[in-house]
């Protein structure tokens, strides 16, 4: 990609365009890009392994591009690509020195070029095969520089910055930037190093006997030399997934989970006041930290395979809890932060500008109660939960105190014109819209704010209530109260059906475009049966779901856009819960065709699931939105929710255990192996027919199994 792109001036410019093109800055596109990830560090590159100066690409470490430049060319020339692909911290590139070996088209000399990163160290590896039958000369030449730009910048769309000049040494290059130092070595030493321009150009004169392989080793390690309070570093080894596997009839299950946990894996930080927690970063590049939202909602989804992530997710949310009343942080007494970053963000073209913490989310407080009373059933120690109460005590406190507005809901609105506009998971400018496309002014109530709010509220009573604490049923009082809110304010009648609007507006009146946001009501305890009936016909429903999920707008609203951010895209995540809503609410076989239509997604996009992308089918494919994040924890996460509805698994009480597949297997004979329940790891066959077997628990549990 270019470094900068023309476009044409300011339409308020009525000057001929073509006389008055002015070159701006786009933000890069990043569908193409070959992505790896560990924990603080990401590793953009082309598809054929490269990293090219003046693009995205590069070597990132906490938010700082430390390599700017990586290039491979053979004999004067680059390799051509074959094939590749990318999972977590490794990835693959077959590629071809076409000038090399025997003229014509089969392949002779190839150029296995493998990636992994450990943390803040990038291998590379450079393998140079010979399928000729005579020896082959190969000179082998890598060109490193590093600018040192800050990814908020690249984001913005200035990848151009002016190169670190680097110092070599006997056996190395090292490249001193403000924040970090990087030295790159290699095995074996190369035969010539040189340095033009800020460019290093490491020259290793091959020579690859017949059916033989020569291999270079390119290790780039990175250094924090001025450390930061804020600095994360990798958690991948330090969540116990081990021996998770899923096998079924459709195996596309199979390759999906196993590829999402791995992405996921890598997208795990530790918390930097307390190391031995970790969290979900809400994904690469752009947004590699701390999300309240994003982080609780993975945490969330692999509940059933484990308490750590979720426990760690939980204390390092509470430890920056809101403690004050702030306008220009959004920060309140007991509210949970919307996200954490090392410095300020701005971003003159929008006007965005927040502080390291903000805590601008109506729905993070509410999630982060959920998980803790999911968690304490899943098996997160009694210890652990009371370590919590006055964390719980805080939120529940914003939930029912500062977080309502004056008629019992909640609700937000920007007052100081430089934060987030929406505060739910739509938090782009356009996405709460009326049936006719008009955009709903603030402050804004949303549905699905409201029915996190009841559930939390709801598991705060059962938990307090368990351990003998003091405002159980003044929680319960409160969710009740919010609960008749809800049914007596939100449902509309459209040319579309009846169902929940999507938000009130400012002047109270109900928001009736028909989206995906009642898609997150479901199995929240705010719904009466007959209402939920109503959300899944409408859900799945022409305007609402296409070939490969739900979409965020229906496709008869105004303003609807099948790529649009918020506006009719299909995101992994939001599909996810859906699916996940639609079996809690006893509507498993819908549930099921839902999340067969994820699994379909996820095979188009090689079982990497992308943050969103466009569900109209093109020659029976989704098109990728090109901005997306990859890896996206919640989108990972949601691979966790297609074994949750196969399996109809969720914990009853503190104790109990339910087993209940669908009738209509979506994925055929399914079998996981890994799942933990209170640290016991167990396994489940669901048979094609809905019947399932459940091996592993102490019999202290209690197992109910069934196929009502």
């Amino acid at each position: 990609m270019p470094p900068e792109n023309l476009s044409p001036a300011d339409p308020a410019d009525h000057a001929d365009p073509a006389d008055s093109l002015e070159r701006r800055p786009r933000q890069p596109w990043l569908h193409a890009l070959t992505t790896c990830v560990d924990g603080n560090t990401t590793m953009l590159s082309s598809h054929t392994g490269d990293v090219e100066q003046g693009t995205a690409h590069g070597l990132y470490v906490d938010d700082v591009r430390v390599l700017s430049r990586l290039r491979v060319r053979a004999s004067g020339e680059s390799p051509e690509w074959v094939a590749g692909g990318a999972s977590g911290a490794r990835a693959e590139f077959l590629l071809v020195a076409r000038n090399l070996g025997v003229p014509g088209a089969d392949p002779s000399v190839e150029v296995h070029h493998r990636r992994s990163l450990t943390g803040p160290a990038l291998h590379e590896h450079l393998s140079v095969t010979s399928r000729s039958g005579e020896p082959v000369t190969c000179r082998l030449e890598v060109e490193l520089a590093a600018d040192g730009q800050e990814i908020a910048a690249v984001k913005a769309g200035h990848t151009q910055h002016p190169l670190v000049p680097p110092q070599l040494g006997d056996e190395s290059v090292t490249f001193g930037l403000p924040r970090h130092e990087t030295t790159v070595s290699f095995d074996p030493a190369p035969h010539r190093v040189t340095a033009d321009d800020g460019v290093v150009l490491a020259t290793f004169d091959l020579e690859v006997a017949p059916h033989d392989t020569v291999t270079v080793a390119v290790t780039a390690e990175v250094r924090r030399t001025t450390p930061s309070a804020l600095d994360a570093d990798s958690g991948s080894d330090a969540v116990a997934w081990q021996g998770l596997v899923v096998e079924a009839d459709d195996p596309r299950l199979g390759r999906a989970f196993s590829t999402s946990v791995d992405d996921l894996r890598h997208l795990l930080l530790r918390d930097p006041e307390a190391p031995d927690d970790v969290f979900a970063a809400a994904g690469t590049p752009w947004y590699l930290t701390l999300f309240g939202r994003d982080s609780l909602w993975t945490a969330r989804m692999m509940l059933p395979f484990g308490t750590e992530l979720a426990a760690g997710t939980l204390r390092t949310l509470a430890r920056r809890q809101g403690r004050r009343f702030d306008e220009d942080s959004a920060e309140a007494p007991g509210k949970i932060p919307h996200e954490l970053r090392r410095t300020a963000y701005h971003d003159p073209e929008s006007g965005l500008s927040l502080p390291p913490v903000y805590y601008g989310t109506v729905d993070a407080t509410a999630l982060w109660v959920t998980l803790l009373g999911e968690a304490w059933q899943w098996g997160l120690p009694e210890a652990e939960v009371s370590d919590l109460l006055p964390a719980l005590r805080a939120a529940v406190g914003w939930l029912t105190g500062p977080g309502q507005a004056d008629d019992g809901l909640l609700k937000y609105l920007d007052t100081t014109g430089h934060g987030l506009a929406n505060q739910g998971w739509k938090d782009s400018v356009d996405a709460i819209r009326w049936r006719d496309g008009r955009i709903a002014e603030g402050p804004i109530a949303l549905v699905e704010a409201q029915a996190y709010a009841v559930e939390a509220l709801e598991h705060a009573a059962r938990l307090l209530e368990a351990l003998g604490e003091e405002g159980a049923l003044e929680a319960e009082q409160a969710a009740a109260a919010l609960r008749a809110r809800v049914g007596e304010r939100f449902w509309v009648h459209t040319d579309a059906g009846e169902y929940p609007a999507m938000a009130l507006d400012g002047a109270g009146a109900a928001v009736d475009g028909l989206g995906s946001n009642m898609g997150h009501v479901l199995g929240t305890g705010t719904l009466t049966g007959g209402q939920a009936a109503l959300v899944a016909e409408a859900l799945t429903g022409a305007e609402m779901f296409d070939a490969f999920g739900i979409r965020t707008l229906g496709s008869g609203n105004g303003g609807f856009n099948p790529i649009g951010y918020h506006t009719g895209s299909v995101w992994t995540h939001d599909t996810a819960i859906v699916a996940w809503g639609l079996a809690r609410e006893g509507h498993r076989s819908v549930a099921g065709r839902v999340a067969r239509t994820l699994l379909d997604a996820g095979e188009a996009f090689g079982y990497r699931y992308p943050e969103l992308y466009s569900g109209l089918p093109l020659m029976g494919r989704p098109a990728p939105y090109p901005a997306s994040c990859l890896p996206q924890a919640w989108s990972a996460a949601s691979a966790a929710v297609l074994v949750t509805v196969a399996l109809g698994l969720r914990p009853d009480g503190v104790g109990g255990l339910l087993v209940n597949p669908p009738a209509t297997a979506p994925f055929g004979a399914v079998t996981v192996h890994g799942l933990r329940f209170h640290g016991h790891p167990f396994s489940v066959q669901a048979g094609r027919d809905g019947s399932a077997l459940v091996t592993g628990l102490p019999d202290e549990f209690e197992v109910s199994v069934g196929n009502a």
